[in-house]
């Protein structure tokens, strides 16, 4: 029988901090506290959810996994700089993140900005030198990773997400701005694999892509539930913080039960994506459950 994909989770996740490690400067190299910062940002610790997918997916198309560190990396690397810049306090405001103190209460508010606008050209320069990868192919991975992070993609869905506060949005304007503020670079994370694959057929890229994309959805709806029913100490952020800014959530809209509901109809539409796959997808499809149950 095949090792399950679980138990190859702490080798991938020493692959991206390897490549994390090499990528970003030494505290020790001016200017000090900014880089400093920078490491803190993305070493306080995560689940490493966007590098895995970017790992399994490639499990799931025989990629060789030495072309998948860079990309793992950058969407990591671009995943940290929007939390450093959600947990501001133009933003959500919050103290705690993984558990630790947001950077800007580690360090200071116009570090953390500084901070997170370094992780992201970082993350472009990180995709820009992957050897052995035509040129074309690094175009491709940048424009992906650009679309998916700026208006139209992440940054849109928070701009979505602030304007909506105190408002009440309908499932469609909901998952709209899912797709975009979560779901985007979890889409970035699966089709980088794609784009790094040998000759994909389109069968199974059109797959990935419906794939990634509920699954995304399914994610944010995951953590409007742990807000509401999770602990602190558990998520490792403040719990209630969406009740306290009067977000706009799926709990809040539909109820906890039928939020729980619409996630297992995601689960299953996306796990159906895969079955063109075969076993060769396996790894996503635990990937798809942690997502769905996952109590963090």
């Amino acid at each position: 029988m095949a090792q399950p994909f679980e138990d190859r989770i702490d080798y991938y996740c020493d692959r991206v901090a390897m490549k994390l490690d090499v990528a970003l400067p030494a505290s020790t190299e001016r200017p000090e506290r900014l880089h400093d910062a920078m490491r803190y940002a993305v070493f306080a610790g995560g689940k490493r959810v966007r590098p895995l997918l970017v790992y399994a997916t490639g499990e799931c198309l025989q990629a060789d996994p030495a072309l998948l560190d860079a990309p793992a990396a950058s969407i990591e690397l671009i995943h940290t700089f929007s939390l450093v810049h959600d947990d501001l306090p133009a933003m959500d405001d919050d103290d705690l993140r993984r558990g630790k103190p947001t950077v800007h209460r580690a360090y200071d508010e116009a570090t953390a900005i500084l901070a997170a606008d370094a992780l992201q050209p970082l993350a472009f320069s990180v995709l820009a030198d992957i050897p052995s990868v035509a040129g074309s192919k690094r175009a491709a991975l940048v424009r992906l990773l650009a679309d998916a992070c700026g208006s139209i993609g992440m940054t849109g869905g928070q701009s979505i997400d602030l304007a909506a506060e105190g408002k009440e949005l309908s499932a469609e304007e909901l998952e709209h701005m899912y797709a975009l503020k979560t779901g985007a670079l979890i889409h970035a994370a699966v089709m980088s694999a794609c784009l790094l694959g040998d000759e994909v057929p389109e069968e199974e890229a059109v797959a990935l892509d419906a794939f990634s994309r509920a699954v995304g959805v399914a994610f944010q709806i995951r953590d409007d539930l742990l807000d509401v029913e999770g602990q602190t100490e558990v998520i490792g952020k403040p719990a209630g913080s969406d009740v306290a800014l009067s977000k706009a959530t799926y709990p809040a809209l539909i109820g906890i039960d039928e939020s729980r509901a619409r996630c297992t109809e995601l689960l299953e539409a996306c796990v159906a994506e895969l079955d063109v796959f075969g076993e060769r997808a396996e790894p996503l499809r635990w990937l798809a459950r942690y997502i769905v149950e996952r109590g963090n």
